[in-house]
């Protein structure tokens, strides 16, 4: 699933197949990227018809993807007529499991929220699925129209071509039918993606202005676990069956605080997540009269940026197995940019210095150096990935 490179865009116009389909793809990227746009304007960049781009132009409008927003200015003669995405209209329904929170919500072709509901996530596999299918059916019917979508992001090993989720190995859940249910039930069809890998495709279409013009790059979402979502050439890299970018089980010492989901004490998210933070900070407070047994993830990150010690010592200590994980990623990589998510960039300014002290000697001599930066997506990157499943197909080719 790739999104369409505006830069790249006269190379796809040349392709004998589906042309009609591409160009009304590539000219609804453009009223998105470039909006407000004229027809005179996307005729010129991409070098289609204008009577070609009049035609998808009126398509667009009747689908009701695209509306006009007024009249630009005029360069001699009739002030062009500019246009932009449509707003307010459910076109994905976007279902986020967490090991914690599930949310299911409804999105515009913007991305725009118009309605979401989260509810705890229960170990019970067929509870699951049942709240799932049953919240995801009444959305929707509230919401029914023949293009709606669903995208659904999972913390697990995922095919997103057969559409089979294999394994979450934080419940052991394993092949779970939950997407052909869904479809059976809804009658729409479901795009299914590790959550890391969405976040990713999240970075790609909403992400930093930097990232967005990125071809190549990685992003390392930290929560219970470390999950890496790989950008190359501007689409994601899966791996054979979907296992690619696994880098959160690489070995990375061999006694960390807490255990990875797979049960060891080596890997890389063992010594770098969420869990582990909250493992340090536990033990640094032993002996004081607070108890750790309330903490969680969010109260560390408000108290280290508030300065506390023994919360700036976890996020510190976490932050430099980060930045050597991170190191390797760059070494066996070479993205332009690693992008870090998850609620540990609250506190960025406490370890941003550690990750770059380790990352700056994994570049090799002569190259440049990787960017890295913290996500600008916010506390739910992996929802909004979850919407930009659909909204890649709506934009960009499968």
């Amino acid at each position: 699933m790739k999104r369409i490179n505006l830069q790249r865009a006269r190379t796809q116009i040349a392709r004998p197949t589906t042309i009609r389909d591409i160009n009304k793809r590539i000219v609804l990227s453009y009223v998105r990227d470039r909006a407000p746009i004229s027809r005179a304007d996307i005729a010129r960049e991409t070098e289609l018809h204008r009577s070609t781009v009049s035609m998808i132009i009126d398509d667009l409008l009747a689908d009701e993807l695209i509306v006009e927003m007024g009249s630009g200015v005029s360069t001699g003669g009739r002030r062009p007529t500019l246009f932009e995405l449509k707003s307010g209209k459910a076109t994905a329904i976007a279902i986020d499991l967490t090991p914690r929170l599930t949310t299911v919500a409804v999105a515009d072709l913007a991305g725009n929220i118009l309605e979401k509901e989260t509810f705890s996530t229960s170990p019970d596999i067929e509870f699951m699925t049942s709240q799932i299918i049953d919240r995801t059916k009444r959305l929707a019917e509230k919401y029914g129209d023949e293009d709606l979508q669903i995208g659904m992001s999972v913390p697990g090993l995922v095919d997103q071509r057969l559409g089979k989720i294999f394994h979450i190995p934080y419940f052991d859940w394993r092949d779970w039918d939950i997407c052909q249910r869904l479809e059976e039930a809804t009658g729409l069809p479901v795009i299914v993606e590790n959550d890391a890998n969405a976040t990713a495709l999240a970075e790609l279409w909403f992400g930093h202005e930097k990232i967005r013009k990125t071809d190549t790059f990685v992003t390392v979402l930290v929560g219970e676990g470390i999950g890496t979502g790989i950008i190359f050439d501007g689409q994601v890299y899966r791996g054979e069956k979907g296992a690619g970018g696994e880098f959160g089980h690489m070995i990375a010492g061999d006694d960390a605080p807490v255990e990875c989901s797979c049960g060891s004490r080596e890997c890389w998210e063992a010594y770098a997540s969420e869990n582990a933070a909250v493992e340090r900070y536990r033990q640094r407070i032993k002996s004081s009269e607070m108890k750790g047994n309330d903490i969680d993830m969010q109260s560390i990150v408000e108290l280290a940026s508030n300065g506390e010690k023994h919360a700036v010592e976890a996020i510190r200590e976490t932050g430099k197995y980060l930045g050597n994980g991170i190191s390797n990623l760059i070494v066996g990589l070479s993205p332009q940019v690693v992008v870090v998510s998850g609620r540990i960039t609250k506190a960025w300014d406490t370890f941003a210095d550690q990750l770059y002290r380790v990352t700056e000697r994994s570049v090799l001599a002569g190259l440049p150096p990787t960017d890295l930066m913290p996500s600008s997506l916010g506390d739910a990157p992996t929802l909004i990935g979850a919407c930009c499943l659909v909204l890649a197909r709506k934009f960009g080719s499968v």
